[in-house]
């Protein structure tokens, strides 16, 4: 049985996440992710790829703030289902748009996408 939950809190939920991620708190980030999350980052950077479970995503947060890597949300929008979030992403001092796009069941993110300036990720975090 799967518990939907309002857009609102999906939306407070993915807010919390972003806030936790900027405070440098990995461990709160990954809070509302499902244990079986599958979180996919396109193009061929370093941390391009698909990830599978808290661990291996929180392994990318933490590559990605080596990098000093922030991201501050500009727009959110959901359902019951899906939130898309519009934030600003800053790595070695160049910024770039980004957009994540959260889908939960039961109350916690099982798949997320970002859709990412490839060339961008690749200059910041070299290529695989």
């Amino acid at each position: 049985m799967t518990v939907e939950q309002s857009a609102e809190q999906n939306i407070g939920s993915a807010q919390a996440a972003y806030a936790a991620f900027s405070w440098g708190d990995a461990t709160a980030a990954i809070d509302n992710l499902a244990d079986n999350i599958e979180w996919v980052v396109p193009g061929n950077s370093a941390v391009s790829g698909t990830y599978h479970g808290k661990e291996e995503v929180g392994a990318f947060f933490v590559k990605l703030m080596e990098k000093s890597f922030t991201t501050v949300p500009e727009h959110s929008l959901g359902d019951e289902e899906r939130v898309m979030v519009l934030t600003r992403v800053t790595a070695a001092g160049e910024s770039s748009d980004e957009v994540d796009i959260f889908t939960y069941r039961d109350g916690k993110v099982v798949k997320a996408q970002s859709v990412v300036d490839t060339l961008f990720f690749q200059r910041i975090f070299g290529t695989k």
